[in-house]
């Protein structure tokens, strides 16, 4: 199990208490946020990298573009991942590890922060 899987249930098992129908769409949610934030970080670093190193690789149009593509290629990929019989699968296994248990509120501040870090490096540009 990877990081995100035990993110991805830490959020769920916390939503699925209060709601017991959308757990799963919030938990995927998160899930993608994070990812998305991540690639954003990992992209504002680079471009801000290729730009002091006075590399041209793709207009900022072509990036942005390209990052919109990823994203919902991202929301997609979690929403069959997570969606069905692996969702069972892996929540069997996580019910049997009893993995620790993270607070919500540094879960949700992970996509908050890492966005909040890719705007102030796109500040470099």
């Amino acid at each position: 199990m990877t990081i995100f899987d035990i993110f991805f249930f830490n959020v769920f098992s916390y939503y699925k208490a209060r709601f017991k129908k959308q757990a799963n769409t919030i938990a995927v949610l998160y899930i993608s946020t994070l990812q998305i934030a991540l690639v954003f970080l990992l992209g504002s670093f680079f471009a801000v990298f290729l730009s002091q190193m006075n590399v041209n690789t793709m207009s900022s149009s072509k990036a942005w573009t390209l990052f919109i593509i990823a994203s919902i290629f991202i929301y997609f990929k979690n929403w069959i991942q997570y969606g069905g019989k692996k969702r069972k699968v892996l929540n069997a296994k996580t019910s049997k590890n009893k993995s620790k248990l993270y607070p919500i509120w540094l879960l949700w501040l992970l996509p908050i922060a890492s966005i909040g870090l890719s705007i102030i490096i796109l500040q470099a540009l």
